[in-house]
């Protein structure tokens, strides 16, 4: 979408989508409209059935489509993105989103006075209460639960703040290529849900930090591609997940009754909603988690080798509960 057509993007900005045309067209109108214009953007099309490929070659000419066989879901999907991707600069976003026009800028500036931020985290704003934070970044707690910082706060402080927080949200994250190239991609078996999660424990790990930027704006339509039952199980099983493969042992025996307590509650909180379906693939998520989690113990081993700095740096970067 560059201003000079053969100048090489310096920027890559990867758009997952399945079955979303009817929010691409809003997110790909607000990407033309960067004030930032050395980008690329690629959609990856997990085998839509509604005709977004075909409406893309028409309508958007310029945006690069990877037509997939099957839905790789999110992780698998912006995967490859990642593959395909020109640019020194790998950005992720969410079909149903819309960027500030000056998003893409504000996210460039920011890796550019920072040379040890491998990631930055844009403010994701709730569309339809645009005074509302989605995100401010991500957090990850003691007890081994992730959220949104800042999620359903009004905007202000601390939030109107750059801050080095946990990790990106993958509704909208800048990556540095460096650092992917040396961390590795999206966990592909994660699916949807937690991939960005998990990926921000490998950066923290390799010493590379995460910035939030609040002028880095973009609007999202809450689980406009996910949501209920499906989301419900992957942060059930992928919660567990996580934990296995990245929480340090030195801190999981000082904080291992809040783990267990936050999971405990997780699962009383979905017996009691028994009658959902969300509940119930929620229990179905934390019962394979449970069961598959040995899988991870060998990834667990290599990446408590690799490990660059040390747990109490990685304790000061959790949440207290």
């Amino acid at each position: 979408m560059g201003d000079h057509p053969g100048e090489a993007p310096r920027v890559s900005i990867i758009i997952p989508n399945w079955n979303g045309l009817h929010w691409l067209r809003p997110c790909l109108d607000s990407l033309r409209r960067q004030t930032y214009r050395r980008f690329e953007v690629i959609v990856v099309d997990n085998a839509s059935q509604d005709g977004s490929a075909e409406a893309l070659a028409q309508e958007y000419p310029e945006v690069r489509v990877l037509r997939m066989a099957r839905n790789l879901g999110y992780a698998g999907g912006c995967n490859a993105g990642l593959r395909a991707a020109r640019g020194e600069i790998l950005v992720v976003l969410n079909n149903d989103t819309e960027a500030d026009p000056g998003w893409l800028a504000a996210l460039v500036e920011a890796l550019d006075r920072h040379p040890e931020v491998g990631s930055v985290a844009s403010r994701v704003m709730i569309y339809d209460q645009p005074h509302l934070l989605n995100a401010a970044g991500d957090l990850y707690r003691r007890d081994g639960t992730a959220d949104s910082r800042g999620v359903w706060q009004p905007f202000g402080p601390p939030y109107d703040e750059e801050a080095y927080v946990f990790g990106a949200s993958g509704a909208a994250a800048a990556y540095r290529r460096q650092m992917l190239e040396e961390i590795g991609l999206f966990e592909e078996r994660f699916f949807m849900y937690y991939e960005d999660v998990d990926l921000a424990w490998r950066a923290q790990k390799a010493g590379w930090k995460c910035l939030y930027v609040p002028g880095a704006v973009v609007y999202h339509h809450l689980s406009a591609s996910g949501g209920g039952a499906l989301s419900s199980y992957y942060v059930g099983r992928n919660t567990l997940w996580v934990l296995v493969r990245h929480y340090p042992a030195s801190l999981l025996r000082r904080n291992w009754r809040a783990v267990l307590r936050a999971q405990r509650r997780i699962a009383c909180q979905a017996l009691r909603a028994w009658r959902g379906a969300a509940a119930r693939a929620r229990l179905k998520g934390i019962f394979v988690g449970a069961f598959t989690a040995w899988m991870w113990l060998g990834y667990r081993r290599a990446q408590a080798r690799a490990t660059r700095v040390d747990d109490a740096y990685l304790e000061g970067i959790l949440e207290e509960v």
